[in-house]
């Protein structure tokens, strides 16, 4: 089993809406990094999803349902992947706060802005966990 974080607009689609529709079908990634990232999804992954534009925040927690595969109604690189909801997130971790923490701030999710899908460590997960269990604003 391995570990990622997705992102998405949550104006596009939010974690409420997975957790609404059950699961979905994760498409729509274009950058050639996060496609390679995606095509090594397999069924089982844990995925934290990111909600992007204004909020930049961990919010929930998916699986993945499915190995990835060809999305065969875009072009021949792109790649898709069924996740559905586990649970959000007791309190989101903001960017701001996976930058200040000494145990995260060389993640990629802090140094690529761009990047959509990416590689998560067994270490970044239990702390983004452990974030979670407090609000921002506490001591």
């Amino acid at each position: 089993m391995a570990y990622w974080l997705f992102k998405e607009e949550p104006t596009h689609y939010n974690y409420v809406d997975l957790e609404r529709d059950g699961k979905t079908l994760w498409s729509g990634v274009n950058n050639p990094l996060a496609r390679k990232y995606l095509r090594q999804v397999r069924s089982g992954d844990r995925i934290l999803y990111y909600h992007t534009g204004k909020e930049k925040a961990i919010v929930g927690e998916m699986r993945a349902v499915g190995d990835s595969r060809q999305d065969k109604d875009n072009d021949d690189n792109a790649v898709v992947v069924e996740v559905q909801a586990v649970k959000r997130l007791k309190n989101p971790v903001s960017l701001a706060r996976v930058k200040r923490d000494s145990q995260l701030k060389d993640w990629d999710l802090a140094r690529l802005p761009r990047l959509s899908v990416m590689p998560v460590t067994e270490d970044q997960w239990r702390r983004v966990e452990e974030l979670s269990r407090e609000a921002e604003n506490s001591p």
